[in-house]
């Protein structure tokens, strides 16, 4: 097997960089929009997930990782067996389709870093234009979101930007980074939940963003929103904590790191839920308003209420720069190792590292230019590979239970682990979820979240329609068929490698 030269320098390289993949836009504008849609509801099964699904998913990538270090596909191939070396090509491809268009959050990010700065030196402060427009932060985020040639440049250069760091190398890029933009990313945003709580009626956001609605329950979406964000959030299913770990000692400890990981995400989730749904109560004419808005689950809702919140406060046009700052700091962390994936997955092709940054590049440019151009199409990717985590956690879990998931932890989890899990818990969690997961993406492709999920109204395959099941399931089925396809060439690329 071809060993990786390069290693973190310590533990907490490795902690700072699982924190950096796992903290990221999914907590700062997916989990708020989230909890406020479904409230106390989403958040209970949010958590509970955490226990089932993500953590022992997370243990088992780390230490794959670790364990053959040789990328998610060249990983699969060792573990489960050529057969299903196509698993892995799903579970990467899946990844770099979030990436393709979770880097365009990064550019919304940097869009509002500008709109903030730029109200500092105006001669009409945003609090000035929203008492003559009303709309105006909803306009500009329509016109920011869709074919805004501004958005797509900036894209452009996030996407040089974290490929040229990542050109240093782990050490000297992504470590780095990571240790300067993790511990600012926390202090921004608890200074943030400061300033929403103590917002006359901001407690009433808190009330609600932790009150329970049994009716929900019943509704197949609350749970595939909870089980997808927490494996969007925490990284679960990824196969991103399966790259980073590849650049780990032999002997570091998996439980620990992956708790550490795990914890600290959820944390960093729920200080942005209590920092952004205080404001939006805070901030509407009535509860019954704030509740109507948050149940709408619109996308914009960090780059409307924040920086309407920040406009109301002295010194606000500063807070609002801070924000936006942590902001595209947590989405540039968790962008930089889904591009280390792709490089990861090439490489073990015996293409020099080199050649595979300049692939990176073009790739992430090209396909992520749709998502950063349309609204729309950045909606149905975000429907269709949020969701398509979900398979890859079977993927990963069948190549746990096929190797013998008692045998795996002993294996590969518990040999240098001094904080270890219960047995029973991981044999239980890792077999079960393969039954529950399907049944819920059953469920919910059963449902139908689009007038038309699976044909339109002339009869013909609903394919463009932004949340159609034909939409998700034709995707879906495209990179089934063409790792299963690929599998044996794969194979043979890789039998010259590993």
């Amino acid at each position: 097997m071809t060993q990786k030269k390069e290693e973190f320098s310590n533990r907490w390289g490795i902690i700072l960089a699982a924190l950096g993949m796992a903290i990221g836009a999914g907590n700062l504008w997916r989990f708020p929009r989230l909890a406020g849609q479904y409230g106390g509801t989403f958040i209970l099964l949010w958590i509970f997930f955490l226990f089932i699904w993500s953590i022992p998913l997370l243990l088992a990538e780390f230490s794959i990782g670790k364990k053959f270090k040789a990328g998610v596909i060249g990983s699969f191939k060792e573990l489960a067996g050529e057969k299903y070396t196509w698993m892995g090509f799903f579970i990467t491809v899946c990844t770099l389709g979030i990436a393709f268009y979770y880097s365009v959050v990064t550019a919304w990010a940097l869009q509002y870093l500008g709109l903030s700065i730029n109200d500092l030196f105006s001669e009409q402060t945003i609090t000035e234009v929203l008492v003559e427009n009303p709309s105006y932060l909803n306009d500009q985020w329509t016109s920011i979101s869709n074919q805004n040639l501004i958005t797509v440049l900036l894209y452009i250069l996030i996407v040089f930007g974290g490929v040229a760091l990542l050109s240093f190398g782990v050490q000297k890029g992504l470590e780095k980074a990571n240790k300067i933009l993790i511990p600012s990313l926390f202090v921004l945003l608890l200074i943030i939940v400061v300033i929403s709580l103590s917002m006359p009626n901001g407690s009433k956001g808190l009330e609600y963003m932790f009150t329970f609605d049994l009716k929900l329950f019943k509704n197949p979406t609350v749970w595939i929103e909870a089980l997808s964000q927490s494996a969007w959030s925490t990284g679960a299913g990824w196969g991103l904590l399966m790259t980073l770990s590849s650049y780990t000692r032999s002997d570091e400890d998996v439980t620990l790191n992956t708790f550490v990981s795990v914890f600290g995400n959820n944390t960093a989730s729920l200080i942005a839920g209590m920092a952004i749904l205080p404001a939006v109560f805070a901030l509407a004419a009535s509860e019954q308003e704030a509740i109507s808005f948050l149940q709408s689950g619109n996308y914009a809702l960090t780059f409307t209420v924040i920086p309407k919140l920040f406009a109301t406060v002295p010194g606000g046009a500063y807070l609002a720069i801070l924000f936006f700052l942590a902001l595209f700091f947590a989405a540039f962390s968790s962008l930089l190792p889904m591009i280390e994936l792709l490089i990861g997955n090439v490489t073990i092709f015996g293409i020099e590292r080199k050649k595979v940054i300049y692939i990176a590049l073009v790739i992430f440019v090209l396909l992520g230019f749709p998502s950063a151009y349309s609204l729309d199409f950045f909606s149905n990717q975000d429907w269709v590979w949020g969701v398509g985590l979900i398979l890859s956690g079977i993927f990963i879990m069948f190549a746990v239970v096929k190797y013998g998931a008692g045998q795996f932890k002993d294996e590969f989890i518990d040999t240098d682990s001094d904080f270890k899990v219960n047995n029973l818990y991981f044999k239980v969690t890792v077999t079960g979820n393969l039954f529950v997961a399907a049944f819920l993406i059953y469920w919910w492709l059963s449902q139908g979240y689009s007038s038309n999920p699976w044909f339109d109204e002339k009869g013909n395959w609903n394919l463009i329609d932004t949340y159609s099941n034909a939409s998700v399931v034709t995707q879906w089925i495209i990179v089934l068929v063409a790792g299963i396809v690929l599998n044996k060439v794969i194979n043979n690329k890789l039998v010259k490698k590993i």
